[in-house]
């Protein structure tokens, strides 16, 4: 009874401070999203370049979440949290100082900008290289802390953690654009980066204080009715020979890949462009309404994410895949509607309709990885993760330099009911694996 209470606590410890920390992660990701119309307006820079950076480093991002799976499924994951975030940090405090570095190496001549964009694209690579280093960790904890049958209610809970971190930099960013904060001669999209980074600078001593690594780290058993074929031999030979049989040559896991592509590129769309979108309407929103728009479709995304792991495990038996198909199906009606409405519309009916459709959006992203999770077990839970971040970040090509560039050319009439189209291919391609089993773990007869 002790040793059950005790990991309870723990459990519930590392699912709630993995949780704060990793959010931490998107205070010094997200922010040069609301920096870019100021950067913009201030320096001149273009959407295609932003649109070129943000696929760029997407890319970067995606390689590098593939890359620390497979080392997550070694590491340990409380230092291998701390090391990334504190890079980010100290990366986002050197992005102020961008405007700066350019006129210190080049000064006030032409290629002033040209300069500062490059400068600006070395640092965000940087920082997504170490990006990288956040949710897989993560993952890993999740399912060495909590059962196959209670990982979908739990994994969509954590995953709040998103929604949290990108939603209050929405909020703090675009308050710091709208109301011109500054101190001093430095300026207002300096501080999207360097408050973020504060925050973030933070959030590393929270997570050596209170996260650990396994149970047994902590003097706990393993998790019950959790038996693999790496169990009797986990050296690096028989790892290797896992990860190539249980992840590269599963399909149920390229399919699990496939359909999060187009998940992240509805939802890349709505994130990464959905701050300049806003402001440049018919009826264009203020800084601080679109900051708190984005939030809201956030904070609706963290209540579709608990409500579609409780549903998958209470009314569909942990087939989440189940729940994922459903819901794409749904973002796309929510997405033809936002296409429907008049150019001049209430901000109040676009507002509901982002809501429900992040309600709706975030349930599969949240889900998919649980599905691939219990599929290849705790063992290659983070490799297989990192495999379909990989194929899901492929998504910035589209949504950064594709959007970037359409958006310059055609404006963004079209954007809703293009990524309409994306949610309704998303959901035919999850709704193949309907009928999968629910985990790959080896269970007595």
């Amino acid at each position: 009874m002790k040793t059950q209470h005790s990991f309870r606590h723990w459990q519930w410890r590392v699912i709630v401070c993995s949780m704060i920390g990793y959010s931490m992660f998107y205070f010094v990701r997200k922010n040069f999203s609301f920096a870019m119309p100021a950067l913009s307006e201030a320096y001149g820079i273009t959407n295609t370049s932003f649109g070129v950076i943000l696929s760029l480093v997407g890319i970067i991002y995606g390689v590098s979440k593939f890359i620390n799976g497979f080392i997550a499924d070694r590491a340990n994951a409380r230092w291998h949290l701390v090391i990334g975030l504190t890079a980010c940090a100290l990366l986002n405090y050197a992005f102020g100082f961008s405007a700066d570095l350019s006129r210190m190496l080049i000064g006030d001549g032409p290629d002033f900008v040209n300069l500062m964009v490059i400068i600006m694209a070395v640092l965000l690579v940087l920082n997504n290289i170490f990006q990288g280093c956040g949710f897989s960790p993560c993952n890993r904890l999740m399912v060495h802390w909590v059962p196959p049958r209670e990982l979908a209610t739990k994994m969509s809970m954590w995953n709040v953690s998103h929604s949290i971190g990108a939603g209050l930099v929405s909020v703090l960013c675009g308050y710091i654009i709208g109301s011109q904060f500054s101190i001093g001669s430095t300026q207002p999209w300096q501080w999207c980066f360097w408050l973020p980074a504060i925050i973030a600078s933070i959030g590393v001593f929270f997570i050596i204080v209170t996260l650990r690594d396994t149970p047994s780290s902590v003097g706990l058993p393993e998790l019950p009715d959790t038996k693999t074929e790496l169990d009797g031999d986990d050296s690096p030979e028989a790892f290797k020979a896992f990860i190539r049989k249980r992840v590269f040559q599963n399909p149920i896991v390229w399919m699990l890949a496939l359909t999060d592509l187009f998940v992240y590129i509805v939802r890349f769309a709505v994130l990464d462009w959905g701050p300049t979108f806003l402001q440049n309407r018919a009826v264009p929103l203020s800084p601080q309404l679109a900051g708190w728009t984005i939030a809201i479709f956030e904070i609706a995304g963290c209540a579709g994410m608990m409500c579609a792991g409780w549903v998958s495990d209470r009314f569909f038996g942990g087939k989440a895949q189940r729940v994922c198909a459903i819901e794409m199906a749904l973002v796309a009606l929510c997405l033809v509607g936002l296409h429907l409405l008049p150019a001049d519309a209430s901000s109040v009916l676009v507002l509901i309709l982002l809501a429900v459709a992040g309600f709706f959006l975030y349930g599969p992203q949240a889900l998919l990885g649980v599905i691939a999770s219990n599929q290849v077990t705790k063992k290659a839970a983070s490799s297989a993760v990192g495999l379909i971040g990989l194929t899901s970040y492929v998504s910035v090509i589209f949504t950064g330099a594709g959007l970037g560039w359409y958006s310059d050319h055609f404006g963004w009439d079209s954007l809703f009911i293009l990524m309409a189209g994306v949610a309704v291919i998303g959901g035919l391609t999850v709704s193949v694996l309907w009928n999968i089993k629910d985990d790959g773990y080896i269970h007595e007869a």
